[in-house]
């Protein structure tokens, strides 16, 4: 069983796979942040650095995905190869942060990677607004986040929503992170307990 995490910048991805892996026992993926050797120079220089940064998450999701389907264990992924190549590449590519020849090669990597990739059993979304993302992403502290600006979580929080309204691929659930505290609310932890519970077993 593969269940995915997906959602923009500080939306609580980590933390919600972290709890799940826990509480259901399966083996959590988590995305290559800390040993991303792009991250630091990316949120420094993003046209400089767009191409090779989508490149190296790419590469890491397509290993994640392979090394996922090899194990044969039930799998729980902290954001999914989808959001690289259906929003944060092409948000790059819109901002004018990814010139369009490195934007095509990009796509034509993923396109190949795509036909060799199986989509998860189950989507989990994290809907969350902008304010709630800035005082997540504040509260974790990281150096190299504190210069994200707002009209660039704008900009993928509706390259999100876009993404999500027309998600085919399997079953998806949606979370609003505004109305709910997983965070520290046992009761709203739980309460996504039972949704996932119920779309895996097919009960409505």
């Amino acid at each position: 069983m593969h269940i995915a995490i997906a959602g923009n910048i500080g939306s609580g991805k980590t933390t919600l796979t972290t709890r799940l892996a826990k509480h259901y026992k399966w083996t959590p993926h988590f995305e290559s942040v800390d040993d991303n050797p792009y991250l630091n120079d990316f949120y420094k220089d993003m046209q400089r650095w767009s191409f090779n940064l989508q490149v190296f998450f790419l590469n890491s999701r397509f290993a994640q995905v392979q090394e996922m389907r090899e194990s044969g264990k039930k799998i729980i992924q902290d954001r999914t190869i989808y959001e690289d190549a259906y929003i944060f590449a092409p948000n790059l590519h819109a901002m004018g942060l990814m010139t369009t020849r490195d934007f095509e090669n990009y796509l034509s990597l993923f396109e190949l990677m795509d036909k060799f990739v199986a989509a998860p059993d189950l989507l989990i979304y994290l809907r969350a607004s902008v304010p709630t993302l800035v005082t997540q992403i504040q509260k974790r502290g990281r150096d190299y986040e504190e210069a994200i600006r707002l009209d660039y979580l704008t900009r993928l929080n509706e390259r999100y929503e876009a993404w999500i309204s027309t998600y085919d691929k399997g079953k998806l659930l949606i979370i609003d992170v505004d109305n709910n505290n997983f965070h520290e609310d046992p009761e709203d932890f739980s309460g996504i307990v039972q949704r996932i519970d119920a779309e895996i077993h097919g009960l409505f």
